[in-house]
């Protein structure tokens, strides 16, 4: 109650200056924290019709999942300029309706946090907030700040008051008014909505990579990890990133990192990107196994300041946080971020040709055992928050085979002069941060942009159903891609092996995955392989004479053995098997690697490609 009372003090006492004021001021109180909520208020922009509605966001960009943030407010009160509740009423989760509101002066509410709740539909936790009092404060600032209906393009400045010691760190531009309150000033709700911070001790460093000024902020609950270790993993990629975009078009980034040393309730790890930032949510494990994982994803959270921040479709550029039209295009702002991240590493000498080779192959496994590839890209996006969303994983598999198809096919059409790299760079000085493209005519303009065949493209493999032709594409820049395929072979029995230690043979360790073969062969749990096929078989040779054996023989053929097996004695006597010779079908993997003798065109574009 008291802090209701100083509130109506310092509302009443400003209520002339501010009645004409066209920004919402909000302040967050972290200092007062009750029962793991803290209290938002507001001073609100003159509202010139009778009711409107408050919003809270149903969906945030990037997330591709309704969450319904607002069933984490409460004690929701709108009050006139003299301190008088107005009615209001709850119609949604994400909408109250404010009555009287050309009284509306200012509103307050009280805030829960996602990261322990016991409401269901748990939030991934980089979209999450988290109110652990005087220890760490997660603020996606959507989950604690709303807007009132057609009034989200106005000015906000938001306040934060934080106990002493502990840091802000952000992408929003800042003041600090003292050791515990900060200002902080966005154009806009989508630019509030943009932009994480995270309150803990400070556990930062910056450095700075082709102009921009970056931030890694850390909290880590056991110390495990440290902000110059996620430095020196991350900036030889960010290096090559600069390298692939030749201009940031950015002045400021943050790589804001929260460790969870328990399981969050998501059961997810990863990342949310956002124009000026990323926020991490990784297990607390050692540094050294972070590592990679680090790497991974900030290299394609760091790729999102290209798209969707200087090119995205009018549903991203004027974003409805309650009732969002998805984009048809996926397969750019997920799948050629992903793809971009990749190239740029393998490219400018972060990763080798190998390794790169290795990642394209992984995407094509993954994306042909786990998801339905005759399904339109387009169709994956427009429908990712209903009937596809099983199929959104895709975007970072497929979506990024999309990217890299359609990158050779430019390499191709160019003479190796114009790829990707190139396009995304023209999307981006032709749109730019404020102005969106026409979802329906994006595939239009990059034709117009490029070349026609690319319209053809977009046609077959994004819009509808045909397959990437993954040899074909490959063999363009001297690559082989052998499909995985079913062969029959002799069986040994598929039995396990270990190597006895006083003779260097081998000895059957496991029997619990035989086959028919081995059970008419009649081995046994530590039997002592002597002979087979008539050869003494020891650690020597016994690859070479398992593999001429297939050779050697054809189904129904005698085959014999003899093992030495310990008997009632104690001691090893020698026994003589046999069995007809079975096959089996044996899955043979899928191959990517360089043909043996390329041609000098697949030479030039491969280089051009990706500069090997």
């Amino acid at each position: 109650m008291k802090i209701r009372v100083y509130l109506f003090g310092l509302l009443m006492g400003t209520s002339s200056f501010l009645a004409a004021q066209e920004k919402y001021r909000v302040s967050i109180d972290l200092i007062n924290v009750v029962e793991d909520r803290v209290q938002v208020t507001y001073l609100v922009p003159k509202v010139s019709q009778d009711e409107i509605e408050f919003r809270v966001p149903k969906i945030v960009p990037g997330t591709y999942s309704v969450y319904d943030f607002g069933r984490f407010f409460s004690n929701f009160t709108a009050y006139d300029a003299t301190g008088a509740e107005l009615p209001t009423t709850v119609l949604t989760d994400n909408r109250i309706l404010i009555k009287n509101s050309t009284r509306l002066h200012s509103i307050t509410y009280w805030i829960d946090d996602t990261f322990d709740t016991d409401k269901d539909n748990f939030i991934f936790e980089p979209a999450g907030t988290n109110i652990e009092q005087d220890e760490n404060y997660v603020i996606n600032t959507f989950g604690f700040v709303g807007y009132l209906q057609g009034m989200k393009d106005l000015g906000y400045e938001l306040q934060i008051d934080f106990p002493k010691g502990m840091y802000g760190a952000t992408a929003l531009d800042k003041t600090s008014l003292n050791d515990s309150t900060d200002i902080y000033t966005a154009e806009n709700y989508f630019d509030l909505a943009d932009s994480p911070i995270m309150y803990a001790a400070p556990d930062t460093t910056t450095f700075e990579i082709g102009g921009a000024q970056i931030l890694i902020s850390i909290y880590s609950p056991n110390k495990v990890l440290d902000p110059i270790f996620v430095k020196e993993q991350i900036e030889p990629t960010l290096k090559a990133q600069h390298e692939y975009l030749d201009e940031l078009p950015v002045d400021r980034y943050a790589f804001i990192i929260y460790l969870f040393d328990s399981n969050p309730l998501s059961g997810k790890l990863g990342a949310l990107e956002h124009s000026y930032s990323s926020f991490y949510s990784l297990p607390e494990i050692s540094a050294f196994r972070l590592a990679q994982i680090i790497r991974d994803v900030a290299a394609h959270e760091f790729f999102h300041i290209l798209t969707p921040l200087n090119i995205h479709s009018e549903e991203i550029g004027n974003f409805d946080f309650i009732n969002p039209r998805m984009s048809k295009h996926l397969w750019m702002y997920e799948g050629v971020t992903e793809y971009s991240a990749g190239l740029a590493q393998v490219k400018y000498g972060e990763m080798t040709f190998q390794d790169y080779l290795a990642v394209l192959l992984g995407k094509i496994n993954q994306s042909k055992a786990n998801f339905d590839n005759s399904l339109p890209f387009t169709e994956l996006s427009l429908n990712c928050l209903g009937e596809t969303k099983g199929e959104y994983a895709n975007v970072y598999q497929k979506g990024a085979l999309i990217g890299m198809a359609l990158d050779i096919r430019l390499r191709e059409l160019s003479g190796g002069e114009y790829g990707i790299q190139n396009l995304m760079q023209d999307l981006a000085g032709k749109y730019g941060k404020n102005q969106s493209f026409k979802d329906d005519e994006l595939f239009d303009v990059i034709a117009e942009l490029t070349y026609p065949e690319i319209r053809t493209f977009f046609t077959r493999y994004v819009e509808g159903i045909s397959s990437l032709p993954y040899d074909e594409i490959f063999k363009k820049v001297g690559i082989r891609y052998e499909r995985e395929r079913k062969e029959t072979e002799l069986t040994m029995g598929h039995i396990n092996f270990s190597v006895d230690g006083i003779d260097n043979r081998l000895m059957i360790q496991s029997v619990s995955f035989m086959n028919n073969f081995g059970k008419q062969m009649g081995y046994q749990k530590g039997d002592i392989i002597y002979k087979f096929d008539g050869i003494e078989i020891d650690i020597e040779n016994y690859e070479e004479e398992f593999a001429a054996f297939t050779q050697r023989h054809q189904v129904g053929d005698e085959i014999k053995a003899v093992v030495l097996r310990v008997n009632d004695k104690n001691k090893l006597k020698k026994v003589k098997l046999s069995a007809e010779a079975e096959e089996i079908k044996k899955s043979i993997e899928a191959v990517l690697r360089p043909v043996d003798n390329p041609t000098q065109e697949q030479l030039a574009l491969r280089k051009a490609w990706i500069n090997k």
